[in-house]
C-alpha cells in the first residue's frame, strides 16, 4: 500500500452555492443538493432538490460530475455528526434536469482518476465518518457544527492498494448497497401494489361499478360474484356495513417512562418513538434506538404491544406509519392499532394510508398539531363483508410479507456492509478472501 494525503489525491475540489430563488440575467437554473439530500440523491430520488438561480460563469466551474464526491462541512447532530459524504453516480447526473451544485454548506471532491478511483475514495471517507475520526475535524461555530474540511484533507494521509484492488473494493461494497437498493425499488413497487388494489375495491368501488355497468369481469371467478352488483342509498356496495376504526381495531396510546431512573432503561424490551420510524424505507419495524427494562415497561399503561400492531405517529408530525415486526412498547408520539377484530392489520395499513387527509382534519393543537385517540377512533371505515375481507388479506398480505422478508434482506446486507468496510480499508480483510468465503458458505 502507498500513503497519500487526501488534498493530494484530487484534481480539484469546490465549495457549494445558494445563488437566488428567482430567474436573474446572467443567472442559469440548477438544482442544488443539500446535506440533507445526500441519502434520497444516493439512490436517485432528485424531486426534493430546490431549484436555484447561480451565476452562470460560477455554475460553469461548480457543476458537479459523475465520479464527484460531495462532503456536508456544516450541519449535523449529536447523533449523526456532519461530515457525511454522498458519491454522484452517472445515473444521478443523467436523471437531473439541470445541472447539480452542492449547497454552501457542502463541497464537492473529484479524485484524480490515476491515483484513487471515485468510488473507492467515497467508501474510504464513508469508512472515517463511520469510525467517527473525522469527529478531530468538527468544531462549533455559532451554535453550528462544523466539519473543517482544509484541515482535515491536508492532515490525513490515506493508504492506498493498487487501482485493481480499490476498484475491487468499490465493486464489492458497491453491490451490497445495489442490492439494497434493488429491495428499496421492489418494495415501493409492492406497496403501490397493495395501495391500488385497496382503493379500486374499497375506495372507487370498482368491482361494484364494473357489475352494475354490465362490464366484464376483470378479477377471478371465483372472486367477481363476492362483491355486490348495486350501491346502496349511501353510495358503498350494498351490505357492506359503516363502522368506525374505534370498534374495529382497540387503539391504544403510550408513554415514556422517566428518564431520570436509570433501572428503567436500557434492557431488552424495544420501546419506539416517531423517530424509529422517520428513517424507515418500508413500513416495517424491526428495531428501535431505545429499549427499556421490565420496570419500565410496568410505567406504560398500554404495555408491550404485539408483533403485527400498526403505529401512527399522532404529532410532530403526524403520519409516520409502520407495522411492528417485533414486540414494542410505545411512547406518547403514537396511536397503536392493534388488529385482533375483523379489520387486518394490513387492511388497517392501507386504510390508514388512504385515510391520512382526514386523519390530519381532526388534528388540533396550539404547540404542535396532534391527533388524540378519541378524535382517532371515531373515524369512520366502510367494512365489507368477511368473504371480501379474506379474499383482499389473500392477496395483500403477501405482498406485505414479502416488503418484510425485503427489508429484513436489506438490514443484513447493511450490516455485512458496515462490518466489511473497516476490514476491506484496513486491509485487514482481501477482497478474494471474501470472496472466498462466500463460496464456501453458498
Amino acid at each position: 500500500m502507498q500513503d497519500a494525503l487526501l488534498a493530494d489525491l484530487l484534481t480539484f475540489t469546490r465549495d457549494g452555492e445558494w445563488g437566488n430563488g428567482e430567474p436573474t440575467e446572467g443567472f442559469s437554473p440548477a438544482l442544488v443538493v443539500r446535506g440533507t439530500d445526500f441519502e434520497r440523491v444516493r439512490v436517485g430520488n432528485l424531486d426534493t432538490l430546490p431549484l436555484r438561480y447561480i451565476r452562470s460563469d460560477i455554475l460553469e466551474r461548480k457543476t458537479i460530475a459523475a465520479g464527484d464526491t460531495l462532503i456536508e462541512t456544516a450541519g449535523g447532530t449529536k447523533d449523526q455528526p456532519t461530515g457525511r459524504s454522498v458519491f454522484i453516480s452517472a445515473s444521478v447526473v443523467g436523471a437531473a434536469k439541470f445541472p447539480l451544485v452542492c449547497a454552501s454548506f457542502a463541497r464537492f471532491l473529484r479524485p484524480d482518476p490515476n491515483r484513487i478511483d471515485s468510488e473507492f475514495l467515497f467508501w474510504k471517507l464513508q469508512d472515517e465518518y463511520h469510525s467517527r475520526r473525522m469527529l478531530p475535524y468538527h468544531v462549533q461555530h455559532t451554535g453550528v457544527a462544523r466539519f473543517q474540511y482544509t484541515q482535515f484533507a491536508g492532515n490525513y494521509s490515506l493508504s492506498l492498494p493498487p487501482l485493481p484492488e480499490q476498484r475491487a473494493i468499490a465493486a464489492t461494497l458497491g453491490a451490497l448497497d445495489d442490492k439494497i437498493e434493488l429491495n428499496r425499488k421492489m418494495n415501493a413497487t409492492l406497496e403501490a401494489m397493495a395501495r391500488a388494489l385497496f382503493r379500486d375495491w374499497f375506495v372507487d368501488f370498482g368491482p361494484t361499478r364494473a357489475r352494475m355497468e354490465g362490464a366484464a369481469p376483470y378479477l377471478s371467478p371465483a372472486l367477481w360474484p363476492l362483491f355486490p352488483a348495486h350501491l346502496d342509498a349511501q353510495g358503498k356496495p350494498e351490505g357492506w356495513e359503516v363502522s368506525t376504526i374505534g370498534d374495529e381495531v382497540r387503539v391504544v396510546g403510550g408513554s415514556t417512562p422517566s428518564t431520570k431512573d436509570p433501572e428503567l432503561w436500557d434492557g431488552s424490551i424495544n420501546w419506539a418513538t416517531p423517530k424509529d420510524l422517520s428513517t424507515l424505507a418500508a413500513p416495517v419495524l424491526l428495531k428501535t434506538s431505545r429499549s427499556i427494562t421490565a420496570a419500565g415497561l410496568a410505567k406504560i399503561s398500554s404495555g408491550l404491544l404485539p408483533v403485527g400492531s400498526l403505529l401512527l405517529s399522532s404529532r410532530a408530525p403526524i403520519g409516520y406509519l409502520a407495522i411492528a415486526e417485533v414486540p414494542v412498547a410505545i411512547n406518547q408520539g403514537f396511536i397503536g392499532m392493534i388488529c385482533d377484530k375483523r379489520m387486518s392489520n394490513v387492511f388497517a395499513w392501507l386504510w390508514t394510508l388512504e385515510n391520512m387527509e382526514a386523519i390530519l382534519a381532526k388534528a388540533n393543537g396550539s404547540t404542535f398539531q396532534e391527533i388524540s385517540k378519541g378524535n382517532f377512533r371515531s373515524l369512520p371505515v366502510i367494512v365489507p363483508s368477511a368473504p371480501v375481507l379474506h379474499a383482499f388479506d389473500a392477496i395483500a398480505k403477501p405482498l406485505y410479507e414479502r416488503i418484510a422478508k425485503n427489508e429484513r434482506e436489506s438490514r443484513t446486507l447493511a450490516q455485512t456492509r458496515d462490518l466489511l468496510l473497516p476490514r476491506l480499508m484496513s486491509g485487514e480483510l482481501q477482497v478474494v478472501e471474501f470472496n472466498s468465503q462466500k463460496a464456501e458458505h453458498a
